[in-house]
């Protein structure tokens, strides 16, 4: 199968060029991921994938990363297959550390978070997305903590554009799935405002996987003489039954995957969610420069119950998020060409608070108190330098300072504490540095290669630093900054109705953050050196107004360098992990996407996605034998649009895999591990109506 990918990846290459005599409109470059401010990105050494209107539409995808998923270099971890609800997302080859490691934006603002409960992906529907944008590469000079891998911005649409309307959509889908959802919008002279509203029920694959989800999002605009003002405001809510996983454990003759894949490890475990975010921007165009301030307030509450087989942890985790991002581009005349700066200043304030209980009943006498501080302040500056029509050049810097405070509150007289303890108070500071420098040279007016070299940085989150000692006691392990050297080459072939992306990358990771499963009392650590290597290509062909083509290969070999976990008593000793491959990343990844339009209003998609092998989560040392195997999943998408109406019908899964793409091994017993199957063939109807 490795070789028919590769085969197929270079067939790609070959056909695309046949296509450029073909005369259809070119894509879109207008993107604000980049520079932090919408300008053109063909001329900037950036390598970036722009997900557009058009191309969700076509996808099968029902969630953000199912569409994610289709792309070059992106891969998810799905744990049940429920609206994306604990989905996460790994840009080259990070494995389960991937959501630390790659900064997810809504419309420019960071909705990645300091624990470990990931994104909220049910708040952000397809519908009302204009475009998405994936640039890969360390992007910490712009961006800061978290941008390791690269920045994902989804963009969601203005009511300034596209006049007045609104649509309302029903979706029914197996295992008892229904979605209803409605959008608005309306404009009257310089003003417009925006509205959506969804929600979602579904009964889920497994048992004990119930999930409800709604959302609900206004965004108001003001265009003023030169600039606009943007207030956009959401509130979601997730309530969602856990399953937990399946056991195989060969030698004790148990394969839960064959006699029960569907049933429920944890039938009484379940969590919820509540999230709240305001967010006003202002643009200003004065005296040649343009000016942006941004100001946030974000706000989430998560409560979860786990059994854990009749000692019971319950939670209730409460953050907010409060952030300024004031910034400026101005382009002074200066010598060598045409400079272009842009500088700016990002302030945040988080504030956590844990408490820990054993029932829901004496969450007001927790036995565990946690309350944390974060703050982060940083300055950065990026000069873009065209040269000549052909050369444009681009460096930068940013200065980052880091503090955390945190303090545990320990009750032994409350229900649930006697056997627990409470973690002495502790903080941190740190400052660090990230950097970049990248040029994009014109060789035709259609062929372009591009070189970058970077320095990525990130910080511990508050859930991988609250750990036990060697006894078993609560304690805060603060951990070094964990920091990155990319390099990497590239080139962007684009004519009329064709285009083509190649990039070879290079990333050695120092201070990796990452958990050691095996040691006791090490929990989350500061790992020594690791790397990561790999290829990407993807293009896109459109041969005709009614057929459009596109795929992608990426190929990934990402390794710890060095480096032995301790390990203990209960688990193995010694795990030796030099050389040996990061879990949860595979090797090989294929993608290809077909969409035809036989009459005006008909449109039928179909996308598969093949994944190679890859290492279960807490194998780092590759021992345990068995690997998560190799899937190929296939979607297909029927629509046909009629007036105001569409009505559209999809296939997921449509060749019946039976697969998962996350596992973990045991650390305590050598040959059992964890796998977390995923829905079989199902199948999806929808009807939307759109009113103007």
């Amino acid at each position: 199968m490795e070789r028919k990918a590769l085969a197929a990846a270079v067939a790609l290459v070959a056909a695309t060029p046949c296509a450029a005599q073909q005369n259809i409109a070119a894509l879109d470059t207008v993107v604000v991921t980049a520079s932090r401010f919408q300008e053109r990105y063909d001329d900037k050494p950036v390598n970036m994938t722009v997900i557009g209107l058009e191309d969700i539409r076509r996808s099968p995808a029902k969630t953000v990363p199912d569409l994610l998923s289709e792309q070059a270099g992106v891969h998810i971890h799905d744990f049940f297959g429920n609206n994306a609800a604990t989905t996460t997302i790994d840009l080259r080859g990070f494995g389960i550390t991937g959501t630390q490691n790659t900064l997810i934006l809504v419309d420019g603002r960071r909705v990645s978070d300091i624990d470990l409960s990931g994104v909220q992906w049910s708040s952000i529907p397809l519908s009302s997305i204009e475009r998405i944008e994936i640039v890969r590469g360390g992007g910490s000079v712009l961006y800061g903590d978290g941008a390791v891998a690269g920045v994902i911005n989804i963009i969601t649409r203005s009511p300034l554009d596209g006049g007045d309307r609104g649509s309302l959509r029903v979706r029914s889908a197996a295992y008892g799935t229904l979605e209803t959802g409605l959008t608005a919008q309306y404009r009257s002279g310089s003003f417009g405002i925006g509205m959506s509203a969804s929600n979602l029920e579904s009964d889920g694959y497994r048992r004990n996987n119930e999930n409800r989800q709604s959302n609900a999002a206004a965004d108001l605009r003001w265009l003023t003489e030169g600039g606009e003002i943007m207030l956009r405001m959401a509130t979601d809510h997730q309530g969602m039954r856990l399953p937990g996983a399946r056991r195989v454990q060969p030698g004790a003759n148990v394969n839960q995957l064959v006699t029960d894949r569907r049933g429920a490890q944890t039938p009484l475990d379940w969590s919820q969610r509540n999230g709240n975010r305001v967010t006003l921007d202002w643009l200003q165009r004065a005296g040649g420069a343009d000016f942006i301030v941004g100001a946030g307030w974000r706000s989430k509450e998560q409560t979860s119950y786990f059994d854990f087989s009749g000692n019971p942890d319950f939670r209730v985790a409460d953050l907010d998020v409060w952030s300024l991002n004031p910034r400026v581009r101005w382009s002074p005349d200066l010598p060598g060409g045409k400079h272009t700066f842009v500088a700016g200043i990002d302030w945040y304030q988080w504030d956590y608070r844990l408490r820990r209980s054993n029932s829901t009943l004496n969450i007001g006498n927790p036995f565990n108190v946690i309350d944390a501080q974060q703050y982060n302040l940083g300055a950065y500056l990026q000069d873009t330098l065209q040269v000549s029509p052909r050369l444009t050049l681009t460096a930068g810097l940013r200065y980052e300072r880091y503090k955390a405070d945190a303090t545990d509150s320990f009750n032994v007289a409350a229900p649930g504490g006697a056997f627990g303890s409470g973690a002495a108070p502790a903080s941190q500071n740190e400052s660090v540095n990230a950097w970049e420098a990248g040029a994009r040279y014109a060789l035709t007016p259609v062929l372009s290669l591009m070189a970058k070299t970077a320095r990525s940085f990130r910080f511990a989150n508050i859930d991988e630093i609250y750990e036990t000692s060697p006894a078993f006691l609560n304690q805060f392990q603060f951990l070094r900054p964990q920091t990155a050297q990319h390099h990497e080459l590239g080139m962007e072939w684009r004519r009329a109705g064709a285009w083509l992306r190649a990039a070879l990358f290079e990333m050695n990771v120092r201070d990796e953050i990452r958990l050691d499963a095996f040691t006791t009392g090490i929990g989350n650590t500061n790992l020594p050196p690791s790397r990561r290597r790999g290829f990407e290509l993807e293009g896109r062909w459109k041969p005709s107004s009614a057929w459009s083509l596109t795929g992608s290969y990426t190929h990934t070999d990402a390794r710890f360098r060095e480096g032995v976990l301790p390990g203990g008593a209960f688990t193995a000793l010694n795990v030796n992990i030099a050389g040996k491959t990061v879990p949860l990343v595979p090797r090989h990844k294929l993608n290809a996407g077909l969409a035809w339009t036989p009459a005006q209003g008909t449109l039928l998609s179909f996308t598969a996605t093949h994944v190679a092998a890859q290492y279960m989560d807490n194998d780092e040392g590759n021992t345990l034998g068995v690997k998560i195997p190799a899937y190929t999943v296939a979607d297909l998408r029927l629509s046909q649009r009629q007036g105001a109406w569409t009505f559209s019908a999809v296939i997921n899964n449509l060749f019946d895999r039976k697969y998962y793409n996350y596992a973990v091994r045991s650390q305590f017993v050598a040959d059992r591990y964890n796998a977390y199957p995923l829905p079989e063939r199902n199948a999806g109807v929808m009807a939307e109506y759109v009113f103007r």
